[in-house]
């Protein structure tokens, strides 16, 4: 069915990717603004549904061609490192926004999971960002030093 507003064969599979992009990108996004980060609510979701919504599109205009897909993923990544590299700050010798940039990274490639239909490798990604997330204490680095001569092996 195509005329003047483009064409509309496929329209609801293609709302139900993009939402489904939207809904297991909008989490993620929730715990990034919970914690003040420079992206957020509004970000993640959008950066899961426009991933989703260019790799529907290529899949429809340009078919499913190894190499064209490639490209497109292509894109899609280095598009999204853009985005995650602007969350990275600096501040002398400290460097915050990592984990917000990584987050951004996976929910691209959520949103390019489930626009080529493999809802369950974003449902995956999304659980462990999650709880990759939830982990944002850093772990304790016990400092090595000529009084701390034990090993992992020996009973201490």
């Amino acid at each position: 069915m195509s005329n003047l507003f483009g064409i509309w064969d496929h329209s609801l599979e293609h709302i139900v990717h993009l939402v489904v992009a939207f809904l297991l990108a909008l989490p993620i996004g929730w715990s990034r603004a919970r914690e003040e980060q420079s992206a957020g609510l509004r970000t993640f979701p959008l950066v899961a549904m426009a991933s989703c919504g260019l790799v529907q599109t290529a899949v429809s205009v340009l078919g499913a061609n190894v190499t064209t897909q490639a490209n497109i993923l292509q894109g899609v990544i280095t598009g999204i490192g853009f985005i995650g590299a602007g969350a990275i700050i600096r501040q002398g010798e400290a460097t915050t926004g990592n984990a917000t940039a990584a987050s951004i990274w996976t929910v691209g490639i959520i949103g390019a999971a489930v626009g080529y239909g493999y809802f369950d490798i974003g449902i995956i990604l999304t659980v462990a960002n999650l709880l990759v997330l939830k982990f944002r204490t850093p772990l304790p680095l016990r400092p090595a030093g000529p009084a701390d001569t034990r090993s992992e092996d020996r009973p201490g």
